[in-house]
């Protein structure tokens, strides 16, 4: 869809958005910006303030930047483990000045639907918003690279068969044990209860039909997850 596709889309609806970013005067830009239909509902700073206003106004789109002071260090990942709960019904839009590929493969491993860069313009990011929200996938040109390098070669086919059996918490869960966190690093990332994180892995082993951590991480490695 081009700008003057998204900009027929705009007339027809409406999109709530919450924008999260440490810079007050770029999300006073960015509202400035953004097309009289996309309605901001909410904004934050740290971690810990966008996942208590995600929480609280389930918008349909947040738009995210990627390097964010509070929580574990996580930034915008973190923020995206935090609103797992919601995710599908909110869908998230990396913004970042950061065009590099480790900072864009992690953000959508974590879940956003797109990542583009803070040289866009405010018709193209509205454009953006509105195509996340139709669930599109979005990517500044120079970005969708990375991302086909990261996933373009995994055998999808099977991995999402295999996918489909797990919930969205059990896949947060599936992949940080995969990659070698402990059961308390899991619970203090994704903010539940260490008997919760247990309870997630057997099923995740039980489902996929693997018996150990050793076999979950080769498992993910192999699907090119981690």
């Amino acid at each position: 869809m081009n700008v003057n596709q998204g900009a027929a889309a705009q007339a027809a609806s409406s999109v709530r958005v919450v924008i999260v970013d440490d810079h007050a005067i770029f999300r006073s830009g960015l509202k400035a910006d953004l097309d009289a239909s996309i309605h901001v509902v909410g904004e934050a700073a740290t971690v810990e303030q966008a996942i208590a206003v995600i929480a609280e106004q389930r918008p349909d789109v947040v738009l995210l930047d990627v390097h964010l002071p509070g929580g574990l260090g996580g930034g915008g990942r973190e923020v995206i483990a935090g609103s797992v709960p919601l995710l599908g019904a909110t869908r998230f839009l990396a913004l970042s000045v950061s065009d590099a590929a480790e900072d864009v493969v992690a953000v959508i491993r974590a879940g956003a639907r797109g990542y583009v860069t803070k040289t866009i313009s405010g018709a193209e990011i509205t454009d953006a918003v509105f195509r996340v929200a139709g669930g599109d996938a979005v990517f500044s040109p120079r970005l969708a690279g990375f991302v086909l390098d990261a996933f373009g070669t995994a055998p999808a086919d099977i991995a999402d068969d295999e996918l489909d059996k797990l919930s969205a918490r059990e896949l947060e869960v599936m992949r940080l044990i995969a990659r070698g966190y402990s059961y308390k690093e899991v619970a203090k990332e994704l903010f539940i209860s260490i008997k919760t994180v247990e309870t997630h892995v057997s099923a995740v082993l039980r489902k996929l039909q693997l018996s150990s951590r050793h076999e979950l991480t080769k498992w993910a490695a192999e699907r090119r997850l981690l």
